[in-house]
């Protein structure tokens, strides 16, 4: 797993990346009541503004980390926003993307830089 200094973590499926908020960012935004989700089939690049987020505090927009194709999004999310506090790096995942090139990733933190990130 990979992670972004917005908050992000990367996580490579085979040829697809499945994106998500941790937990810290999850915490910070609060009790989460609106997901906004990206089309199927859109084209994207590093750093588009892709997802909206609403919680009680503010609202937040999640980038894309890569230049791709949104190939799945979360649907569960759209029903059950709330599931990002329970399950931020698991089952609340927000979009899997095929990426047009993998070797960004190396550019994003693993774990433990992500963890000296937001201490």
């Amino acid at each position: 797993m990979k992670y972004t200094e917005e908050h992000e973590w990367l996580l490579e499926e085979g040829k697809l990346i499945v994106v998500g908020i941790t937990e810290h960012a999850a915490e910070q935004l609060g009790d989460v009541v609106f997901i906004e989700l990206p089309e199927v089939g859109t084209e994207v690049s590093k750093d588009d503004e892709i997802v909206v987020i609403e919680s009680v505090k503010a609202a937040s927009d999640i980038l894309a980390p890569l230049d791709g194709e949104i190939v799945e999004v979360n649907e569960a999310l759209a029903d059950n926003p709330g599931l990002v506090n329970e399950d931020a790096q698991g089952d609340a995942w927000f979009f899997k993307m095929k990426p047009s090139d993998l070797g960004p990733m190396s550019d994003y933190m693993d774990e433990a830089a992500y963890k000296d990130f937001i201490a």
